[in-house]
């Protein structure tokens, strides 16, 4: 990781942050399942001309767009469909805290369940504590001691599972072009989103959506998807997998200042209570600061 990496990984967690700023402000007046579908369509969009331009090819052959759909559905559809009906109700710092449980669903599809990858002591302990910090976020949801409803933040907890179980279904793209595989997603979700958004489009009018809301819808789909994307595999191509995922630690806290900032939203205590011990987790589970203090001794000795 060098100093350009951690630009890129800082910018990229800073654009995916600010998709859920984006997509607080255009729920206001979209219908949740019109609002995936504008995202993804323009996303898939803008990189289909990024595509044309860079001279790859893509296929619509049915064989090849059937994978894509059902990455699609679970990279995109269901977990975005998730995160905007949970944002109808809940703050955005609050929806990406939830969010940033992903990679506890990816180890356990991944480690546990499919048994491709090992299942270390630091690994189990990271899923502990974040089960935890789960328990203390709902915590005030279920005595009602907060006024967050529980049914919204289950929701985002859904959208993590989703994206988990899309993390390991996305192995089989290994080898594709990273490119040729996001347009595909976006292009599958865009397919099976777009009946939806028409039946539920019907009492919505594109002419009475505020310029506001507009700009955000087009600033999730190019900047806080496509852009996004590309950044995301460039650092994917030069850092590795591991060290892209560090992402998922900058999010929440990049969410949490934006949403103050901007929408003027706060956390109550028990939320950032749950917020410092998830990223206590998460950092366990990454594995590499437990390592780290492992092997700094050894280094000390003669």
């Amino acid at each position: 990781m060098n100093s350009r990496n951690w630009l890129l990984l800082y910018a990229l967690s800073v654009i995916w942050a600010g998709a859920f700023l984006f997509a607080k402000v255009a729920v206001q007046e979209i219908p949740v399942p019109t609002l995936v579908f504008l995202r993804v369509f323009i996303a898939a969009l803008t990189l289909h001309i990024v595509l044309k331009v860079s001279g790859k090819r893509f296929s619509w052959s049915f064989e090849a767009m059937r994978p894509f759909l059902l990455m699609g559905l679970l990279n995109n559809a269901i977990p975005f469909s998730l995160l905007f009906w949970g944002q109808t109700q809940i703050a955005a710092g609050l929806a990406s805290i939830l969010n940033a449980t992903t990679p506890i669903f990816a180890f356990l599809i991944a480690g546990v369940v499919q048994r491709q990858e090992p299942v270390t002591g630091n690994r189990i302990a990271g899923v502990g504590i974040g089960v935890i910090a789960v328990v203390l976020l709902f915590s005030g949801e279920i005595t009602g001691a907060a006024n967050s409803p529980l049914a919204a933040q289950i929701a985002c907890l859904g959208a993590a599972l989703s994206y988990g179980l899309a993390a390991a279904y996305a192995r089989r793209f290994k080898g594709m072009p990273p490119l040729v595989a996001a347009t595909g997603q976006l292009t599958g979700s865009s397919l099976l989103l777009f009946p939806f958004a028409m039946l539920t489009a019907t009492h919505w009018s594109p002419f009475e959506t505020s310029a506001l809301v507009w700009g955000n819808v087009v600033a999730l789909g190019i900047i806080a998807t496509a852009l996004a994307y590309l950044i995301y595999f460039r650092l994917l191509a030069a850092a590795g997998a591991t060290n892209a995922a560090l992402v998922t630690l900058l999010i929440p806290a990049n969410t949490v200042v934006l949403g103050y900032l901007f929408l003027g939203e706060t956390l109550g205590l028990l939320q950032i209570a749950g917020f410092a011990i998830l990223l206590a987790g998460l950092v366990v589970l990454d594995g590499r600061v437990v390592k780290r203090s492992a092997v700094e001794p050894s280094k000390s000795l003669p």
